[in-house]
C-alpha cells in the first residue's frame, strides 16, 4: 500500500504486523551507483527521517535497514522498527518467527499520519 511519494521517490506499507516500511526509486535503478547524486543525498535523507520516525513513534529496541534487490532487481530499502519480543528476534524477518506475535503496538494509521507531517 502506497503512502507517500513525490517526483523520485514512493513509500509503501509491507504487509505485516510489525512497523515495517519499504522506500522505493520511482525510476528502475539497478544498484545505488546508478543513482544520481542529488537523488542520492534525497533517498538517505527520508530514509533517515523513516527511520527517526519510527524510532520517535514506536519506540522500539531496534531499526533494521536492508536493501537486497535480489527478487526485485531494483533499487529499493525496507526500514523494519524491531523489538526484543517480536515474533522474530533476534533473527531476521524473513526466517520463521520464534514465538507469537502479541506486542500491543500503536495503530499504524497514525503513525503514517505522524510521518506524512514530517515528510511535508
Amino acid at each position: 500500500m502506497r503512502i507517500w511519494e513525490n517526483e523520485n521517490f514512493y513509500i509503501e506499507k509491507h504487509d505485516s504486523k510489525l512497523p515495517w516500511l519499504k522506500l522505493f526509486t520511482k525510476f528502475e535503478y539497478k544498484e545505488i551507483s546508478d543513482i544520481p547524486f542529488d537523488m542520492k543525498m534525497e533517498m538517505y535523507g527520508l530514509l533517515e527521517d523513516i527511520e527517526r520516525s519510527l524510532i520517535e513513534f514506536y519506540n522500539p529496541d531496534k531499526i533494521n535497514l536492508a536493501s537486497f534487490g535480489n527478487m526485485l532487481q531494483r533499487v529499493h530499502w525496507h526500514i523494519i522498527a524491531r523489538f526484543t519480543n517480536d515474533p522474530y528476534f533476534p533473527k531476521t524477518t524473513w526466517e520463521e518467527p520464534v514465538r507469537d506475535f502479541n506486542l500491543n503496538l500503536p495503530n499504524f494509521k497514525e503513525f503514517e499520519q505522524f510521518l506524512l507531517r514530517i515528510l511535508q
